[in-house]
């Protein structure tokens, strides 16, 4: 598609010239693309997407919003298809972008947390007073919060994050039957308000030193708990538990203002939509970066597994719902599938070496994001698992070591991966790359997958000792 036509042209049409620079800006999760528009006549974000629904959901509640002076970018020229259009600029400060700053200095400042106060009077405004002018007809994909759409949001954690993982062991009947509960329970929270879906600090850019709110196109009817945790619980922002209460407490004496009676159906329901929300976000970033292969959402989480897992340490439901919180508790352990970035040097090739069987889990996930490295087929090679003997053995062990190299094509394929592994992490540590996935694969996962990652492991680490290397073999963990 020719978006340089595209955006050319209305920014023509809106400003009765042609643009000198249109240059994209970092994508979304979603299928939206943006782009910025400058010329003589100002600067404009150009915004396609191909879902004219979500499009027309975005129109109509910018419009709203605008009526009602609530700062959010207005929409100044449209397709024809509704498909393509511009926007105000908003700049490029995000308020988590203040967050990361604020991170480096070692603190929140008052003056963040002021800006968090500011936002959150706002938040009520979208909640309460927006509520009244919206027309939900517009919303989509659909007009409300239901028990369906939370039942959504715990099967998309289920079926993309919790199974990808298969050290994860759950009873899937019984966690249904939990996630029946948790929505049955959800479900009776007061669900008369907006809700803006995705109120997070990326969503909120500070331009002119005020808060203004973008992709909202996602909102419909729903309760007011979601959006509050959505910006307190953002995972990536870390916000501390002692600003997140204080920053609630000013949530609910700001509510109390417009509505005196909601505190304690409120703060009833409040933890189970933290859960709620961050399962959704896992089930995000499982999409998004494990299947799309997208390396923003993969480094993100680590985050969300700490932010759920603290939660649960001083929120556990075990006795409500006893399937799901043992699978929060077993989420712990996912640290060593994504190990923190910060263990390592900024200039430090890190390299994943695994084994898999080829009948069982299959080819291993690449959690780094970056795509590419190799999968070595060791079936072609003799395959100790036919002998009585060694059948109940690993590849780790001395006999089926012994029995693997005492054959010639054994020593030949060995040699094949040092030149090709070889050439790629040399060139890797030469270019700054950050990453590299090398896996071997057998029928089993037992024997010669086993020996091959083993053998490869332990040369690379003798000859490239200043990098980052790991071991993982999917079937014998």
């Amino acid at each position: 598609m020719d978006y340089n036509f595209i955006f050319n042209e209305l920014y023509t049409k809106l400003t009765g010239e042609s643009c000198e620079i249109i240059s994209p800006v970092t994508e979304s999760g979603s299928m939206r693309k943006y782009f910025r528009i400058n010329g003589k006549s100002g600067s404009f974000i150009g915004t396609y997407n191909p879902d004219a629904n979500e499009n027309e959901a975005f129109f109509s509640f910018s419009e709203t919003f605008s009526k009602l002076q609530l700062p959010v970018p207005k929409v100044l020229i449209r397709s024809a298809d509704n498909l393509s259009y511009l926007q105000t600029d908003l700049g490029v400060v995000s308020l988590f972008s203040l967050i990361q700053e604020n991170h480096s200095k070692g603190s929140f400042s008052s003056e963040l947390i002021q800006q968090f106060k500011q936002i959150i009077s706002y938040l009520i405004q979208f909640q309460i007073i927006a509520h009244k002018s919206i027309d939900y007809t517009k919303a989509y994909p659909t007009p409300e919060f239901t028990s369906q759409s939370i039942l959504n949001d715990l099967d998309y954690f289920k079926y993309y994050f919790l199974k990808l993982h298969p050290e994860i062991v759950f009873n899937d009947e019984k966690l249904q039957n939990d996630f029946r509960s948790l929505t049955h329970f959800i479900s009776k929270s007061d669900n008369d308000h907006f809700m803006y879906r995705d109120f997070q600090s990326r969503n909120i850019m500070i331009f002119e030193n005020k808060p203004y709110f973008i992709d909202f196109q996602g909102g419909r009817k729903g309760p007011l708990q979601y959006d509050i945790i959505s910006l307190l619980y953002q995972v990536k922002a870390q916000i501390p538990d002692s600003i997140r209460e204080e920053l609630l407490g000013y949530y609910m004496e700001e509510l109390k203002k417009h509505l005196p009676t909601k505190e304690s159906g409120f703060l009833k329901y409040y933890n189970s939509f933290v859960y709620l929300r961050l399962f959704q976000v896992l089930g995000a970033y499982g999409f998004r970066g494990l299947i799309q292969k997208k390396a923003h959402f993969i480094d993100s989480i680590p985050y969300a597994l700490k932010t759920l897992t603290d939660f649960y340490l001083k929120n556990n439901f075990d006795g409500d719902y006893p399937e799901m919180m043992q699978i929060v508790n077993q989420l712990s352990k996912l640290d060593m599938v994504y190990p923190s970035k910060k263990t390592f040097s900024s200039h430090s090739l890190s390299v994943q070496v695994s084994s898999f069987s080829y009948l069982k889990k299959g080819v291993p996930i690449d959690f780094s994001g970056n795509g590419g490295g190799f999968v070595f087929d060791c079936r072609a090679l003799p395959n100790p698992g036919r002998e009585d003997k060694y059948k109940m053995k690993t590849g780790k062990e001395p006999e089926v070591i012994t029995f693997l190299e005492s054959k010639e094509e054994v020593h030949s394929f060995f040699e094949h991966v040092k030149g090709i592994c070889g050439i790629s992490i040399s060139n890797y540590i030469e270019r700054g790359f950050a990453s590299l996935v090398i896996n071997f694969g057998c029928t089993g996962g037992q024997h010669r997958s086993v020996f091959f990652a083993e053998k490869t492991f332990h040369w690379i680490k003798q000859k490239f000792p200043g990098i980052q290397i790991t071991i993982k073999h999917s079937e014998l963990e």
